[in-house]
C-alpha cells in the first residue's frame, strides 16, 4: 500500500522573474509569454509517483513578487516545507533581492528544530543569454552554499531547461529531512497543509543540488 506525502512548496522572488511560467511548465508542460502578474497568491498541484511506496502531492504556492513588502507572506508561508527562490538572470536587481527573499523566508517559517526549510535557487531565463546576463553575477555554487540554499540551477521555463531537475532536487531534500526526523522518532509531519482541489488548469542541467549526486552538473566556467 502506497503512502501519500503532501508537501507545500513556496515559489518566491521579485515581480516578473518567471515564477508563474516555471510552475505552468512543470505542472502542465506549457509556456506563454503573456501571463498576467500574480496578485496575492496562486496555487497548483502536481502528483508525483516518488517511489514504489510513496506518492507525493506537491502544492506549489505562487507568491506575488510584491508580497515581500506586505504582511501577508507570514500567512502564505505557514506550514511550508520547502521553497524555490527565483531571479531573472538578465536583471541584476532581481538577483540583489534574492537574499531579502531568503531572509524573509527564514524569519517566517522554519522546521520544528528551528532550522530553515530547504530552498533551491533558480537563475531563470537562461535562454536569454544573447541579450546579456547580469554583469556582476557571482559564482552561484559558492553563493548558494554560503547563504544556505540546498542547490541552484540555471533554468528556462521557455526552453524547459532544468525545471524538473531543480524541483526534484528540492523534493529530495524535503523527503530526506522528513525521513531523518522519522528515524529520530518524530514521525509526525512538519504540519498539516491546506488540501486544495486538483487544478486542471529533460533537459540540460546547469546547477548543483547538494546531496543529489545523480542531478549534479557543475558549472566550471
Amino acid at each position: 500500500m502506497q503512502r501519500e506525502r503532501l508537501l507545500k512548496v513556496l515559489v518566491i522572488g521579485d515581480l516578473g522573474v518567471g515564477k508563474t511560467s516555471i510552475i505552468k511548465r512543470y505542472v502542465h508542460q506549457v509556456f506563454s509569454q503573456h501571463y498576467r502578474a500574480t496578485i496575492g497568491v496562486d496555487f497548483a498541484l502536481k502528483v508525483l509517483s516518488w517511489d514504489e511506496k510513496t506518492v507525493v502531492r506537491l502544492q506549489l504556492w505562487d507568491i506575488a513578487g510584491q508580497e515581500r513588502y506586505g504582511n501577508m507572506t507570514r500567512v502564505y508561508y505557514r506550514e511550508a516545507v520547502g521553497a524555490l527562490v527565483v531571479f531573472d538572470m538578465t536583471r541584476l536587481s532581481t538577483f540583489q533581492a534574492v537574499l531579502k527573499w531568503k531572509e524573509d523566508l527564514d524569519t517566517k517559517v522554519a522546521l520544528s528544530n528551528g532550522r530553515p526549510i530547504p530552498a533551491v535557487l533558480l537563475a531563470n531565463k537562461c535562454d536569454q543569454r544573447s541579450q546579456g546576463l547580469c554583469p556582476k553575477l557571482p559564482k552561484l555554487e559558492k553563493f548558494s552554499r554560503q547563504y544556505g540554499f540546498v542547490g541552484w540551477y540555471e533554468t528556462s521555463a521557455k526552453d524547459n531547461t532544468n525545471i524538473d531537475a531543480a524541483i526534484t532536487c528540492l523534493v529530495k531534500s524535503i523527503v530526506t529531512v522528513e525521513d531523518e526526523r522519522a528515524i529520530a522518532g518524530k514521525t509526525e509531519p512538519e504540519g498539516s497543509v491546506l488540501v486544495l482541489p486538483r487544478f486542471d488548469y529533460n533537459t540540460k542541467e546547469k546547477g548543483l543540488c547538494s546531496g543529489c549526486s545523480s542531478l549534479r552538473s557543475r558549472d566550471r566556467d
